[in-house]
């Protein structure tokens, strides 16, 4: 029978049920149609004897609940022969749809096969059984580390990234066939998947255990691979690393990773971030800090005091009279690089610096400021708050 044939021929009509039988009722009309029309029952009809086949080949078909869908759906998509175009379209596309799928007959038992195989492959992802019609495959991702400097980490940098992963081997173009003619496994029929039941009315998929989820097996295994298809590649990378970065930090690139298989896409990079550290400044989420030190004197009189930044000209923020040891002031857009572009501030913290060496006058004017504040103990409140508790 011809493809054309075998979509074009209803066994609904042949079993005489309707297209919605359940799978009892289909039994039942194969059973009672087999007794009437078995060869032994009718010897030397030859008419009988055709009717039986036709029967057999409609239960098979309908009888088994995947052949009766993939057939359900083959006779909806290209019903009595022709192509049904889609809304809006005029008229019928008729042609021979033995030569569109390559004149493929099906096999003993109604099974399908040849250039039908192949279709229903594509449309049902089973594969031809013949063919190398095989799924594209994803590859793999790669992860890899980056030092960076705190500057860079901040304002963003390009680095060169060597990178080994596995790539199609050379030797044999990626069929891992020293032949480049590797065939189809015949376990998972290309997919490079096989179904795995859940008990719960539908199934799961495991990469193939025969083929490894290539979905191809080497008859020659090349030397190179071992009929893997992959060996180990090595390249260099410029990868741009975005500003505002934080120490550990992982960051995924797109199609980046090792290049896919039969037309595959590419897998995914995951750079981890390392950050060294900085003399001077450090870092609070997007904010950055810096300790300043200051004089006593400017500490209690006040005054103005020149504040480095990362990268940029230094500011001069403004310490009012009275600021103690430890307080933090704000420098705003100086800090780290947020997402959106913005910039975060530079928290600046007060260090009051105690001399360790004073000269003459500095001492005399030190122990004048003592005599001038001798009725003072700022350790008052601290002794009347010890004996409240």
């Amino acid at each position: 029978m011809s493809t054309k044939d075998f979509i074009e021929k209803d066994y609904y009509k042949v079993l005489g049920v309707p297209k919605d039988a359940t799978e009892a009722e289909i039994k039942k009309a194969y059973r009672k149609l087999a007794r009437e029309f078995h060869p032994d029952a009718n010897k030397g009809n030859a008419k009988a004897e055709e009717r039986f086949k036709e029967i057999s080949e409609a239960n098979d078909i309908l009888g088994d609940p995947k052949k009766r869908k993939e057939y359900d759906e083959a006779r909806a998509l290209f019903g009595n022969g022709g192509f049904r175009p889609g809304p809006g379209a005029g008229g019928s596309f008729n042609f021979d749809l033995g030569d569109l799928f390559g004149g493929g007959t099906t096999t003993q038992g109604g099974g399908f096969g040849g250039g039908l195989g192949d279709v229903f492959g594509g449309l049902f992802n089973r594969g031809g059984a013949g063919t190398t019609r095989t799924q594209p495959r994803r590859g793999q991702d790669i992860d890899t580390e980056v030092t960076l400097s705190f500057t860079e980490a901040i304002e963003g940098a390009t680095v060169p990234l060597r990178m080994s992963s596995q790539a199609p081997c050379k030797a044999c173009s990626g069929t891992g066939d020293k032949n480049g003619t590797p065939r189809v496994c015949p376990t998972c029929v290309g997919t490079g998947q096989v179904a795995r039941g859940s008990g719960g009315g539908f199934s799961l998929t495991d990469p193939c255990p025969d083929c490894k989820g290539r979905g191809l097996i080497a008859e020659h295994p090349c030397m190179e691979c071992k009929g893997s298809g992959r060996a180990k590649s090595s390249r260099t990378m410029q990868v741009r690393i975005p500003a505002g970065v934080t120490d550990g930090q992982r960051i995924r690139l797109r199609g980046k990773g090792a290049p896919g298989e039969r037309g595959g896409p590419a897998g995914d990079l995951y750079v981890v971030v390392h950050v060294g550290a900085h003399p001077v400044f450090g870092r609070k989420g997007d904010n950055l800090t810096v300790t300043v030190p200051v004089t006593f004197a400017e500490a209690a009189l006040g005054g103005e005091v020149r504040v480095p930044t990362l990268g940029g000209p230094a500011v001069t923020l403004k310490l009012p009279p009275g600021t103690p040891n430890g307080r933090t002031m704000r420098a705003r857009g100086k800090g780290a690089v947020r997402k959106d572009g913005t910039r975060g501030d530079l928290l600046v913290t007060v260090e009051v610096r105690v001399p360790e060496d004073l000269s003459g006058k500095a001492r005399d004017a030190l122990e004048a400021y003592r005599e001038a504040t001798a009725g003072e103990d700022p350790r008052a409140e601290l002794f009347e708050a010890a004996k409240g508790d």
